[in-house]
């Protein structure tokens, strides 16, 4: 065999290796996108969660949005008062860093309290069961359906089902939002960590029907509201609302509260 015959084509095809290989190396100094390190920096203080809750696709693009000045550092939530505060160190100006929160789910309707219409064996997602006539099996149209579409979103482990409904643990949850974003009946929401006191419904039914569908519904009788030296409480759509902000956490609104829809939580931070 002529040796040629190897040669050549080796030799042709290390030519053209060495021509691609210049050919992109060019290219990716021609095209190459700069990186500010400040990113990079503010990257680095991120919890690395990508959950979302700042309105973000994930950490990485809210740190360019912070490096830009497009949003404020302290509105990512789940970041801890220290890493925020060194990311305003960072772009060499002071932040604030935001009150702590965390998710509350308005609903205590267990398999104890709550009333069941029928046995249910439909879709076991939440999302999806209540685009559903009578989606769930509890009587109260506004309650927790217990399916448990916010715990698959919780990156954090904070949600969970217990009796039906969900519960969220204060000391895991970083008030990322999620929940409150998938919850298709919408009683799951954020308050002040510091909060001790909560109304644990969101039914909008006559007091009769609410109490008849959950023994420990709110029933609008406005009895809080009149106890409440604060003026902390008040009545939206026939459902009592806590101001967290002024309540004096004195615990009449607990105690006079007929069925116990009121209760004492545990307050975090």
């Amino acid at each position: 065999m002529d040796i040629t015959s190897i040669l050549y084509p080796a030799a042709a095809i290390s030519g053209l290796g060495l021509v691609f290989g210049a050919g992109l190396g060019f290219a990716a100094q021609k095209f190459a996108v700069e990186v500010d390190e400040k990113v990079e920096m503010i990257l680095e203080k991120l919890p690395g969660a990508n959950c979302g809750g700042c309105g973000y696709a994930g950490c990485e693009a809210f740190a360019n949005a912070v490096a830009e000045g497009q949003i404020e550092p302290s509105c990512c939530f789940v970041n801890d008062a220290e890493s925020t505060k060194a990311i305003g160190s960072i772009l060499g100006k002071e932040v604030k860093v935001l009150e702590r929160q965390r998710a509350m789910v308005a609903c205590r309707g267990t398999d104890e309290n709550a009333k069941e219409k029928n046995l249910y064996y439909g879709i076991t997602d939440c999302r999806d069961a209540a685009l559903i006539p009578g989606g769930g099996s509890k009587s109260c149209s506004y309650g927790c359906l217990g399916l448990g579409s916010c715990v698959e979103v919780c990156v954090f482990g904070a949600m969970s089902i217990k009796d039906g409904v969900a519960v969220v643990d204060p000391e895991k949850c970083t008030a990322c939002g999620t929940c409150v974003r998938t919850c298709p009946k919408h009683i799951i929401h954020l308050i002040p960590a510091k909060s001790t006191y909560h109304v644990n419904c969101m039914s909008e039914d006559k007091g009769k029907d609410a109490k008849s569908n959950c023994k420990v519904a709110c029933i609008g009788c406005g009895i809080c509201v009149r106890n409440c030296e604060a003026k902390a409480i008040t009545m939206k759509n026939k459902v009592a609302c806590i101001d967290n902000n002024i309540c004096v956490d004195c615990g009449v609104c607990e105690e006079k509260c007929p069925t116990k829809a009121i209760t004492q939580i545990k307050s975090v931070g």
